[in-house]
Parts: structure tokens; sequence; C-alpha cells
């Protein structure tokens, strides 16, 4: 088990980088073609997509995952269930649409909202053959799938937007990785809903309480997700939103493609050794130790040399963004840790308990954004660094309850990490000042010194995480060399 999740975990972070440098190098290009306000109207409507694609799943994916040896019919029943749902709600919100442009005063989502949402119903076709792959653990699979659906994505976006086709290429860009993707599933999978048996409601009623549970939370959190844009939208500008929302992307392209690739392996695999709670601890503390190795040097880094990291890639039409993007960052410190101890909830919890989970989160937040929206952007940007933190709290706390490892070992793992990461942001910025006012030249000195501290710094401190890190990097070389 343990090599196939190190196996998995290296396809997927490897697929994850790899997308993530593609995607930062179309982003480069698509915003310095592309206004801001282009942005803020694809804000809105990504916004409702996102409750819209949680809604379709309604966690029948992860119950799947989940079980030991789910039956033909159980795949058949909730591929039908996703396609009925997702033309549903694709009728729903296009109809819904011209309400939306009025609200926010754009009238271009009436016009972009129809072929925009037919990502929507495109997805719905793929969920169970990505499941089925997951379950299968061939990561490498979805990797190459991933990365060339971004690759053409990205390319078709970059091109309309040389051919001056604006907020279009935004639509064409998130359209077509929907279908590229669900194109490249179909065609590597033997699954196929003809040879599945016939449609069960017993099946979705017997998966409906754990799955509508995760509905739940994912909905909930979805939602308070995306509500600083839905108010900044209405409450300021379009091109303030624009700012706003680049700043939460351009961190997430690190911070959820490095989360995303181990949540992918590390559920299936945590739901497969849930028994052994020895073994299940331990996992728990080395992929939280990990994680945390990798992630908050990252974010630090971003933080560090946003000013110069702008300046150089996109230039002076988005350095607004930079004050919204050094505060968000800091929110990547806590949010990896609380969606590790968030994948041990799903194994560990029932549905109802994960829930009264999220409803405690959700009214933290609900007081930060009612305080933070009102006064000013930069107010919802500290305050969601606020809430990540309490959402790490909360989570970790709940986490613990439920296994054997202990709180002062759980943070005993993770201080050493933290105080690196924190020696090496020091480092950085103090390059920054000693350099002269040239961005180029400082976000070199600043990338590379970075780095070498803090490698430098884990091996004088000799970091548990640096030598695992090392092990698993070994023997991932020595699984190439016999392959």
């Amino acid at each position: 088990m343990k090599e196939k999740v190190t196996r998995g975990v290296a396809w997927s972070i490897g697929e994850k980088v790899g997308t993530m440098l593609l995607q930062m190098g179309v982003s480069i290009v698509v915003l310095r073609l592309l206004m801001p306000d282009d942005f803020g109207v694809i804000a809105i409507l990504t916004a409702f997509a996102a409750f819209a694609l949680v809604v379709v799943d309604s966690g029948f994916s992860q119950t799947l995952i989940r079980q030991a040896e789910p039956e033909p019919l159980d795949y058949k029943s909730v591929f039908l269930f996703n396609i009925s749902v997702s033309a549903a709600l694709y009728v729903l919100l296009t109809a819904l649409a011209p309400v939306a442009a009025r609200y926010y005063d754009m009238p271009v989502i009436t016009r972009i909202a129809p072929v925009f949402f037919l990502l929507i119903p495109v997805n719905a076709l793929c969920v169970i053959q990505n499941t089925l792959f997951t379950r299968q653990f061939r990561f490498a699979l979805l990797s190459k799938v991933a990365f060339v659906s971004s690759l053409v994505s990205g390319l078709a976006a970059v091109l309309l937007a040389w051919a001056g086709c604006g907020v279009w290429s935004l639509v064409a860009q998130r359209l077509l990785q929907m279908a590229v993707r669900a194109v490249l599933l179909w065609h590597a999978s033997d699954w196929r809903p003809a040879s599945s048996g016939a449609w069960s409601p017993a099946a979705i009623r017997r998966m409906a309480p754990y799955s509508f549970s995760l509905l739940a939370t994912d909905l909930i959190s979805s939602v308070y997700t995306k509500i600083p844009q839905l108010f900044i939208g209405k409450l300021y500008s379009s091109r303030m939103l624009g700012y706003f929302d680049q700043a939460l992307k351009l961190r997430d392209l690190p911070l959820t493609s490095g989360m995303t690739a181990v949540q992918s392996v590390t559920f299936p695999a945590l739901s497969k050794i849930g028994a052994d709670e020895r073994k299940f601890a331990e996992s728990y503390r080395q992929v939280v130790m990990v994680v945390a190795y990798v992630m908050f040097p990252a974010m630090l880094g971003l933080s560090a040399v946003a000013r110069d990291m702008f300046a150089v890639l996109v230039g002076a039409k988005w350095m607004p963004t930079v004050p919204y993007f050094r505060v968000v960052c800091l929110s990547g410190l806590f949010y990896p840790v609380a969606m590790v101890a968030y994948n041990v909830m799903k194994v560990r919890c029932s549905g109802p308990a994960i829930v009264r989970l999220e409803i405690v989160k959700k009214v933290i937040m609900t007081a930060i954004l009612v305080i933070t929206i009102p006064r000013s952007v930069q107010a919802v940007v500290w305050g969601l660094v606020v809430f990540a933190f309490c959402e790490m709290v909360v989570n970790v706390g709940a986490s613990l309850r439920v296994t054997s490892l202990s709180a002062w070992r759980f943070v005993r793992t993770l201080l050493p990490v933290f105080f690196v990461s924190g020696a090496m942001f020091v480092v950085v910025r103090s390059v920054a000042w000693i350099l002269p006012d040239h961005a180029l030249l400082r976000l070199v000195c600043m990338i590379a010194a970075g780095v070498v501290s803090y490698l430098l710094f884990s091996f004088c401190f000799r970091l548990e995480a640096f030598a695992e890190l090392r092990t698993i990097v070994r023997r991932q070389l020595q699984y190439r060399e016999k392959d």
C-alpha cells in the first residue's frame, strides 16, 4: 500500500507540477492580453458552476471509492443520477443568467452563460471513469489526461486571446478542458453504462445517507469559498473582483495542485488501512509532515517574492493584485493541514458528524465575512487567512479525537518545518532589501536564496520531513530504473 501511495502521489504531483507550470504560462500570456474586468465576469460564472458541480456528484463518487466492493449497478445508477442532475442544473442556470446579468450589471453574462455552463453536463459524463481509475490507483493515467486537457485548453485560450476574443477565450478554456478530459477518460476506460446492468433506485437510496452528508459539507464549503466573489462583484466592481479573484487563482496554482494530488491518493489509501489504528495514525502524521514540508516554504516564498514576480511576469496592469496575493498566500500555511485532517474525518467519521463539523466552521466564516466584506477587499483577504487558521484548528482537533495520534506529537511534527520555513522567508526578504531595485535580478536571486537556504536549514537541523522526502525520491528513482 505504501508503494502504491508513494507512486500515486509521485505521479499526481508530477502531473500537477507540469500542469501548474503550463497553467502559469497560459495565465501570464492571457493576463497580459485581457483586462481585469474579463476575469471578474468569469469569476461570477465560475462561482455558480462550482455549486452545480458539487450537486451533480452529490458525494456519490467518494462513496464508491470508500466502499470495499461496489456492484456494477452502483456505477450505472450513479452515472444516470449525475447525468440527470447536470441536465436540470444546466437548464436552471441558463434560465437564471439574465437575472444575474442585471444584478451584477454585467450584460455579457447573458450571452456567455449558455456556453460556459455546458461544462456541467460534460463533467458529469466522466465522473464514473475518474472514480474507477482512482479506485484502481491508476494515477499515472489520470495525470496524463489532466495534463493533455490543460495543454489543449491552454493553447486555445492563448490563441483566442491573441485574436482579440476577450472573455470568450476564458470561456473556451474552461469548456475545452472539461471536454478533452471527458473524451480521454472515456477512451481509456472499458466501463460503459450499457454493460453495467439496470439502473437501481435502491442503490442510490443505499448510498444516499453518506453521500448526501458529503454533499452537504462540500456544498457548504463551495458556497462559502465563493461568497467573497459574489459580494465583491456586487459591492465593488468587476475590476476589483478581477484583482481579487486572480490573487486567489495564482495562489491556488501551487496550493490546489499539490493538495489535489495528495488528497486524490491518500483518501482511498487511508480508507483501505482504516482498520489498523497504529498504521493509520502514523500514516496521517507522515502525510501531514511531508505536505507541510512542501507547502509551507512554497506559500511563504510566493508571499516574499510577490511584488517582483508580478512586475516581471504580468506587468503594471496587475500590480494592484500584489497586496491581496501577499496576504492570501499566508492562508496556504493552514489550508493543506486542514485538508489532510478533513480526509481523515471522511474515513473515520459518519456523515452527520462531518456535517456538524462543517456547520461549526461556517458559523465562524459567516462572522468573519459579515465583518470584513463591507470594509474593503483587503479586509476580506485577511479574513480568509483568519478563517483558514480556524478551519485548521477545528479539523485537526476533530481528527485527533478519532485517531490515536496525540496533539503534542502532531504539533511537534509541524513545528520544525514551520520554523525552517520562517527562517527561509527572512533570508528571502533580506536579499530583497540588499539588492538594487531591479525586478528580474531580485526575483532570480530571491528564488535561488530561498531554495538553497531551505535545503541547507533542513539538512543542518536534520528535519524528519527532509529525510522522508529524500527516501520517497530515491524510491521513485529506483522504480523508474526497474521500469
